[in-house]
């Protein structure tokens, strides 16, 4: 008699992740910071902040879900992969956390922001520039976190081909996702017009990261 996690209950666990993650990542994301924060206009921003102060709350309590989450399917992955490649389903799963603990790190930059503009350390404008400096730290250390991410679902794309559980596009596709990450990440450090390319490579990184997520979560739910 074992005691160890069956793969089929790891996969179920994983697909249930992610479908978590994808709704609080919609909500977090497209709601709240791009809802709420004005590029490079500091007093926009805050004023949006102040004035939206619990719907910016609830966007960080979907992070912070989302990082707890994104621990747990980890674990799950390396127990479903790790009979196919052991040593290999454990980098994707440290590649994974490695990430999830970046995101931790800039979920503080967002307690930081709510913290210039509502107890009073900085008034006036500097609190403005402040607020929007530690929301845009939240946004560099996510992208750091995506390196890793990034090299999560090269590994992870291996892992699916080498497995023959499924088809190998979708091993080819999470393998072209994570490459768009970690290029994505380094664009936006060597380009110093980043902006004048950063929709081609919204595309670049959307298209396959979005295709091969959600197909690899039907799969792993199916």
């Amino acid at each position: 008699m074992t005691n160890d996690f069956a793969p089929r209950r790891a996969a179920l666990v994983a697909g249930a992740g992610y479908l978590i993650i994808f709704l609080f990542a919609l909500f977090a994301n497209f709601v709240v910071i791009e809802g709420l924060v004005e590029s490079g206009d500091a007093a926009a921003t805050a004023a949006n902040l102040t004035a939206s102060e619990d719907l910016f709350r609830l966007g960080i309590v979907a992070f912070t879900v989302i990082f707890v989450v994104d621990v747990v399917i980890a674990w799950a992955l390396w127990i479903l992969f790790r009979s196919v490649a052991r040593d290999v389903s454990l980098l994707a799963g440290w590649l994974r956390l490695a990430y999830t603990v970046m995101l931790g790190v800039a979920i503080v930059f967002l307690f930081s922001a709510l913290q210039m503009l509502t107890t009073g350390v900085l008034d006036g404008a500097d609190a403005d520039a402040h607020a929007l400096l530690a929301v845009d730290a939240f946004e560099y250390a996510w992208l750091i976190g995506l390196v890793a991410f990034g090299g999560h679902l090269i590994t992870l794309g291996w892992l699916v081909i080498r497995s023959g559980w499924a088809t190998r596009i979708l091993g080819y596709v999470l393998i072209v996702a994570g490459t768009a990450y970690v290029a994505d990440t380094l664009a936006r450090a060597l380009i110093a017009d980043y902006a004048s390319v950063e929709n081609l490579f919204l595309a670049i990184v959307a298209i396959p990261s979005v295709v091969g997520e959600l197909w690899f979560t039907i799969w792993l739910l199916t």
